[in-house]
């Protein structure tokens, strides 16, 4: 494939090409944040279903995600027909999540931002940070509450009572209901509401298992993998026009201002643009649509392949971005192209300036262990061996230091992530450079991350760029780099 951005992708995708380099106008727009009491008691079904159902309605959507969440933005983006951006109170800055809601609403009719786990839950027990409140408060959006309601009658309104009550300063849109057992429950649980709560109850799903979201064991099926039909999508549609009164719930919903929303600071740029190929395909799809924008805002010219299909590239590249996925999945397809795999590791080796995160990292070792204990071939820029367990190995918000200058950055750069994953390094030498100095959420020091070799760096944690927009300028720099000392008549590594 080695197609550029955005030609090499699917019509899907080209959703998440880069915006227009104008500033944006700014005006009004209606918004609503959709959070749940817990995890798992359907807010990804209540957002799919009512983006699709605006959407067919003719509304432009504009969809968003709480928290540090691959696989939900691409079914958004699926549904809204724009892309999803995600919006996280401990990994960016507040004016940074602002500036990003402001730029992607622009324009649009609608804003609809689903939330992360329960509506208070964040990175830790005594603060709102990285919680879908902290963010409906930032972004001044009422709340549609999600309710389980399986086995649950009056006792719902003590539980959304609790939640109404909680936080003074957050504003609601209403309670939903899901997983009712008939329209008769909803009537029970209309009645608990009354005079107990001052949100309104705007109607319930009845429980249908076959509008179930398939998931694996990062969570659902990504949209590469399993994009969601026509029909499905009109089914989610069809449950939220049967379930909400949609009608009046957009007639409620109070209009937001939004400011004209600044661009970026400029960032400094190659004299000419460079090439870096990003791995794009079923086994890589883990990107945060900022990381990209911000590569080429530096000058960088994305060029997407497929390590599952594709050949190696017919024209030089300057630099390679490897994100996450499911390699174990693709281990034997990946094992099979050995041109790509030899391509990766003379390239390192060469100094090509390479950088890879969680799945991309994975495939850059040297052998993948699946489930099933097979053994399979990787690129074998690192010397490690990866194996993939039927457990939770690491989950949770790491800030990182660069121990020394690496492609992503000067010594003492700081720059926030996330780690989620099920499998573990085996066979790591000791003599292996590690150059992360990594915290927790809670500050405390973990063990060294980030493995260098020439000018590869892999490491297991998702960086958002946003967090420290340096780390896109230094990579593009680093490509430039590499691409004259390329270009200089007899030049040596």
């Amino acid at each position: 494939m080695w197609e550029r951005h955005p030609a090499a992708i699917s019509a899907d995708q080209q959703i998440e090409s880069r915006q227009d380099a104008a500033p944006t106008k700014g005006g009004s727009i209606k918004g609503i944040v959709i959070a749940g009491t817990h995890s798992g008691c359907g807010k990804t079904t209540v957002s799919l279903g009512l983006m699709a159902a605006l959407a067919r309605r003719g509304l432009r959507v504009a969809p968003f995600k709480v928290g540090p969440d691959f696989i939900d933005p691409g079914h958004h983006a699926r549904v809204a027909g724009a892309a999803s951006r995600n919006l996280d109170g401990w990994m960016l800055p507040r004016e940074y999540n602002r500036n990003t809601f402001e730029r992607a609403a622009d324009g649009a009719d609608i804003a609809v931002v689903e939330g992360v786990m329960g509506l208070f839950d964040g990175c830790d027990g005594r603060t709102e940070a990285g919680s879908s409140a902290q963010m409906a408060k930032w972004l001044g959006l009422p709340v549609l509450l999600v309710v389980d309601a399986r086995s649950m009658a009056r006792s719902a309104a003590a539980l959304i009572q609790g939640f109404e009550n909680f936080d003074p300063e957050l504003r609601f849109a209403g309670a939903l209901f899901n997983n009712l057992g008939s329209r008769r429950h909803l009537d029970y649980l209309r009645e608990a509401m009354e005079g107990a709560v001052r949100m309104p109850c705007r109607g319930g799903l009845l429980r249908e298992e076959v509008l179930a979201m398939p998931e694996r064991h990062l969570g659902l099926v990504t949209r590469e993998d399993r994009p969601l039909a026509d029909d499905a999508v009109g089914r989610l549609a069809d449950r939220i026009e049967q379930g909400l009164d949609l009608d009046r719930l957009l007639e409620e919903l109070p209009e937001l201002a939004l400011p004209p929303a600044r661009r970026p600071d400029a960032a400094p740029r190659p004299a000419a643009p460079v090439r870096i190929g990003v791995a794009r395909d079923s086994a890589f799809c883990f990107y945060y649509p900022d990381n990209l924008e911000r590569l080429e805002e530096c000058g960088a010219q994305l060029v997407f392949f497929s390590p599952v299909r594709d050949a190696p590239p017919p024209a030089e590249l300057d630099g390679i971005y490897l994100g996450g996925g499911y390699p174990e999945l693709h281990a034997a397809e990946l094992a099979a192209n050995e041109p790509m795999r030899r391509y990766l590791r003379e390239q390192s080796a060469a100094g090509l300036p390479i950088y890879a995160e969680c799945g991309g990292f994975m495939y850059l070792c040297s052998e993948l262990q699946d489930h099933q204990g097979r053994t399979f071939p990787m690129a074998g820029c690192f010397p490690f061996k990866t194996r993939m367990l039927p457990r939770l190995k690491a989950l949770g918000y790491r800030e990182i230091r660069l121990a020394r200058r690496t492609v992503i950055g000067a010594e003492g750069t700081v720059v926030r992530g996330h780690e989620f994953h099920y499998s573990e390094l085996l066979s790591a030498p000791a003599a292996t450079e590690t150059v992360y100095r990594v915290a927790a959420r809670n500050g405390l020091p973990m063990a060294m991350e980030g493995h260098a070799a020439h000018r590869t760096l892999g490491s297991y944690i998702h960086l958002h760029f946003g967090s420290a927009p340096q780390a896109a300028a230094a990579f593009v720099a680093a490509c430039s780099d590499y691409r004259a000392e390329r270009n200089r008549p007899h030049a040596t590594r």
